[in-house]
């Protein structure tokens, strides 16, 4: 009997770390991969399913008992996640600093050693916590801050290689180029339509990797945003992918041969000079690239949108909450 061929995942899984991109933990037992990572839009999702009612209750009970505010209950509740989905995976929880505070160095900063305190009150160490924050001047700032006090940060919303130059400059551990909305940009820009090889997300990724692997840059690269298979299948061999449940699914029924598409000794050749970024070349060289400006622009504002309405939504469950333990009329 012919052996089973091993799915494209499991392929993939050997040259690359797994990452799921969801909130979603049933998806997560399912898959099996080493990370996984959240984010206000996936909290959102993940707080309106019934499997998960438990948790944002006792987010809920935990805010009228503390008195705390919104915010601070949303807080709780994206670490509450946080904590189950550390009991499933073996690697690392990625947690978002909120979206308002993308421009708000001191904030960040303060928003994330509190994220990590409440992690470790929960008994689960920093080491398994990356922090999420945008790929700002400020962001990035915050970034190297905590990277000097050991707590590991995701760059999240990183649409160019000045973004993941100045980002490897504030030895941030990880960064996560956005590979689908890239390609979204460049669709409605012109009207083309992209194979795999020619996809801008795809190419955006190979030059940082290159970059990257070039000068000895220990920042990991972890492609994000899928629209297909076929951009996941042309990043094979990239440091981590963080892919949506979907795309995982899809790629657990092909068992198709999966070639390796980033080596760092391929990749290294074909690399640009060392940037230096000091802040007015930074936002120069961002501000020249239309779409990297567009997109984190865009990025901000909807990860922002769905804060507050992940915002709402607790407020209006802990004002359903008091009214339920109001008396009712008397009889």
């Amino acid at each position: 009997m012919a052996s089973k061929l091993a799915s494209k995942l499991d392929q993939l899984k050997s040259m690359t770390t797994i990452v799921a991109d969801t909130g979603d933990m049933g998806a997560i037992s399912a898959f099996k991969p080493t990370d996984c990572t959240t984010n206000p839009t996936l909290i959102l999702k993940a707080a309106q399913m019934p499997a998960y009612q438990h948790l944002v209750e006792e987010a809920i009970e935990w805010g009228r008992s503390h008195r705390a505010v919104t915010s601070q209950v949303t807080d709780r509740l994206a670490v509450t996640f946080g904590t189950e989905l550390s009991r499933i995976v073996p690697g690392r929880v990625s947690t978002e600093v909120d979206a308002d505070l993308s421009f708000d160095v001191e904030g960040s900063v303060a928003k994330g050693r509190a994220i990590i305190a409440d992690y470790e009150s929960r008994g689960v160490g920093r080491d398994r916590i990356l922090i999420k924050l945008a790929s700002t001047w400020e962001g990035i700032r915050a970034a190297e801050i905590l990277q000097a006090e050991g707590i590991d940060c995701n760059m999240t919303l990183l649409f160019s290689l000045a973004q993941a130059a100045a980002c490897a400059e504030a030895h941030a551990f990880l960064i996560s180029p956005f590979v689908g909305r890239i390609l979204d940009w460049h669709v409605k820009a012109t009207g083309q339509t992209y194979t795999a090889e020619t996809d801008p997300g795809v190419l955006s990724v190979h030059a940082i990797y290159s970059y990257y692997k070039a000068h000895d840059i220990k920042t990991v690269v972890m492609g994000a945003s899928f629209r297909n298979i076929g951009e996941i299948e042309a990043l094979a061999g990239c440091d981590r992918l963080t892919i949506a449940p979907a795309l995982l699914d899809e790629l657990a029924r092909d068992q198709r041969p999966l070639v390796r598409r980033l080596d760092p000794q391929t990749a290294a050749a074909r690399a640009p000079a060392r940037m230096s970024l000091d802040e007015k070349t930074f936002r120069f060289l961002l501000n020249e690239d239309a779409m990297a400006t567009e997109k984190l622009a865009e990025g901000i504002r909807l990860f922002a949108k769905d804060l507050r309405a992940l915002r709402e939504l607790v407020a209006k469950k802990m004002e359903d909450s008091v009214a339920a333990d109001l008396p009712g009329p008397l009889p």
